[in-house]
């Protein structure tokens, strides 16, 4: 029984197409997934994850927590969509990537707005949490941080701080890979997960 329809609907739905899902062409498509006969092994954002196919179940190779659904489905959409595209050491923010200022609205509601708000007035709290997921520092905002959300795939977000003056506020930039391996709604998600992930471990 569906309880969520927000984030059940979309998992059963990508789940299902996971089922037929052909190993090695997942294999070519993205060299850094390793694919035993049983399970793909995939890293994200430094942790490795073993989704076993074609019944779907996913754990933690630290046995630690498995992900929350919707970052489960983006796992599940970058197996069955994504390929792998060389970066050129170029960063793009979401409005300069393809249909990015179709979906800048609720991009900004998802992503920045929510960084700005959960990291700009906590940045000590941010600066440790980013440092304990080993990400590399870098010298903008009141506080910056970048990582590799997937193999191959960078992000960088930075926080500043509020004041009397000025709300919170954030931004948070891709390399320009992203702009063709990743769809615009796969991008948005790539920002959640990645708030969602460091707000775990503040």
């Amino acid at each position: 029984m569906i309880e969520n329809n927000k984030e059940e609907v979309p998992f059963s739905h990508y789940e299902g197409l996971f089922r037929a899902l052909e190993p090695a062409a997942v294999t070519q498509r993205l060299g850094a997934v390793k694919w035993d006969g049983k399970e793909f092994y995939v890293n994200l954002l430094g942790r490795e994850f073993a989704i076993s196919h074609p019944g779907y179940a996913i754990r933690g190779i630290d046995g630690g927590s498995i992900p929350p659904l919707p970052t489960q489905t983006f796992l599940l959409r970058y197996l069955l969509e994504c390929r792998d595209v060389a970066w050129s050491g170029q960063w793009k923010t979401f409005r300069e990537m393809p249909w990015g200022e179709l979906y800048i609205k609720p991009y900004t509601g998802r992503v920045l707005t929510r960084a700005a708000f959960t990291f700009g007035t906590r940045i000590a709290a941010f600066r440790a949490a980013c440092e304990k997921m080993g990400a590399a520092p870098l010298p903008h905002g009141d506080a910056g941080f970048q990582f590799e959300l997937l193999p191959g795939y960078f992000m960088q977000i930075l926080a500043w701080e509020g004041d009397d003056e000025f709300p919170p506020n954030a931004q948070v930039i891709y390399s320009d890979n992203f702009a063709d391996a990743f769809a615009a709604e796969d991008r948005v998600v790539a920002g959640d997960v990645l708030i969602s992930t460091i707000k775990g471990n503040m």
